[in-house]
């Protein structure tokens, strides 16, 4: 799982920091939102699909990638999509 945050596009609601505050902080400086970890654990997916679905200004995407198949999924506040 990888988690991007377009920050010209966060508005600062704070939905995603409500949401998985283990994943995402809001800067202490402007307000943004910056994400957490390096690498994101599994057990954090659904909360950050979630914010990302929640955030007013579609600022934050999350692309799975299932090795298994070698399919990547983004999910964000555009709509899931599937990409090969």
């Amino acid at each position: 799982m990888q988690v991007n945050v377009d920050r010209d596009r966060c508005c600062s609601s704070g939905q995603c920091v409500m949401t998985a505050p283990e994943v995402f902080e809001q800067d202490e400086r402007d307000g943004l939102v910056n994400v957490r970890p390096a690498a994101l654990p599994a057990a954090f997916l659904a909360d950050v699909r979630l914010a990302a679905d929640l955030c007013p200004g579609g600022a934050i995407s999350v692309t799975e990638t299932d090795t298994r198949t070698d399919t990547t999924t983004e999910t964000g506040a555009d709509g899931p999509g599937t990409t090969d």
